[in-house]
């Protein structure tokens, strides 16, 4: 019987180094204390490589051959990198399929069920925390009569409702910020205050469980039906992302109960060509304990059953799965896509910031 992978080898410190040894994964941190990971033995799931860390070519070629995922971020938590076996764009017909619905029917199906499985998302969290919920029957409607084949014109009518349903639910759950860090409303890029940046900052590590879930899928990352086609944008990426954005959400709300304002410090950046300001970040030892504890609440449990047997999956599981169902109402292997329900996760892990 093969059982799931679960451990997750992370180097979010500086100095430690992985390497091969015996059958065994290696991890030695910068004082020499080691930790052995057994090979076949099958349970890595993931490496997380931070700068500042390195790793050997043997041990690379040990997890690119036994499929184990790795992710490259940045000193800050910042993924910018992963490891791709040579044979992932090997499947080509899901992503032929992909083009073809991008100009078809299916195409405006797949965007406007996008919209709408975000936005039955943000009403969980809503009704968790007892504020008033979208009126998803309105919201439906309006979806529904819009009348139009193409989809730059669907593209912009959905944001438009997607717009005034997000500002609704972020002005409500800004309440829920202690008032001593809150910002005044919720800015995405190039945001200057320290809890706007962490909302981006739990996005950006969603944006790499789903990236990866796409390319397990052997869907084109960068080929998108809500979000527009564009260099460097990874759009199907962003389209999906949407669907789990609240779950990053109320992490964080949680999160930044415990924080007070001498928890960031403030750097100077180029605001413009001739023109530069400040911006907030959390201190690097505050960083690390998010984005650990981020990385543990994907491994929570929530009530949706699994494609195959289960009544309950990881959110990370939920997010793979969701792309390979995708993937299969693409290839015409489904006759309907809707985004699964999700109820509010078990919480498994609680981070204290005090």
């Amino acid at each position: 019987m093969n059982h799931a992978r679960s451990q997750r080898i992370v180097m979010d410190g500086n100095g430690s180094y992985l390497g091969m040894s015996k059958g065994c994964f290696i991890l030695r941190d910068r004082k020499g204390n080691e930790e052995k990971y057994p090979l076949f033995e099958n349970q890595i799931k993931e490496v997380v490589l931070q700068s500042g860390n390195s790793i050997s070519t043997g041990a690379l070629a040990s997890l690119g051959f036994w499929d184990v995922d790795v992710l490259v971020m940045t000193a800050k938590g910042r993924p910018v990198a992963v490891m791709k076996g040579l044979d992932d764009d090997s499947h080509v017909k899901t992503r032929l399929c992909q083009y073809e619905a991008y100009n078809g029917e299916k195409g405006l199906e797949i965007a406007k069920q996008l919209v709408l499985g975000k936005l039955q998302g943000q009403n969980v969290l809503l009704g968790k925390y007892g504020f008033e919920t979208h009126d998803m029957t309105k919201f439906k409607h309006g979806v529904s009569s819009i009348k139009t084949k193409e989809l730059d014109t669907l593209r912009g009518k959905l944001m438009q409702i997607e717009g005034t349903a997000t500002k609704s639910y972020f002005g409500q759950l800004f309440e829920l910020i202690p008032e001593n860090i809150r910002p005044d409303r919720r800015k995405s890029w190039k945001a200057y205050d320290g809890v706007n940046n962490l909302f981006n900052l739990g996005y950006e590590m969603l944006q790499w469980k789903v990236h990866r879930a796409c390319l397990k899928a052997k869907l084109e990352p960068f080929l998108g039906f809500l979000h527009s086609v564009q260099y460097g944008k990874p759009s199907l990426v962003c389209d999906l992302e949407e669907l789990y954005r609240y779950l990053v959400d109320d992490f964080v709300f949680d999160y930044v109960q415990g924080l007070k304002p001498s928890d960031f410090m403030t750097k100077t950046v180029e605001a413009s060509k001739s023109r530069k300001g400040k911006r907030e970040y959390l201190k690097d030892a505050k960083t690390r304990e998010m984005l650990r504890g981020l990385q543990d609440y994907f491994d929570n449990k929530i009530e949706v059953p699994l494609i195959r047997y289960g009544k309950r999956q990881r959110i990370e599981t939920l997010i793979n799965e969701e792309a390979l169902l995708l993937a299969k109402y693409i290839r015409n292997e489904k006759r309907e896509w809707r985004p699964r329900e999700v109820n509010y996760p078990d919480r498994r892990t609680k981070i204290n910031s005090t």
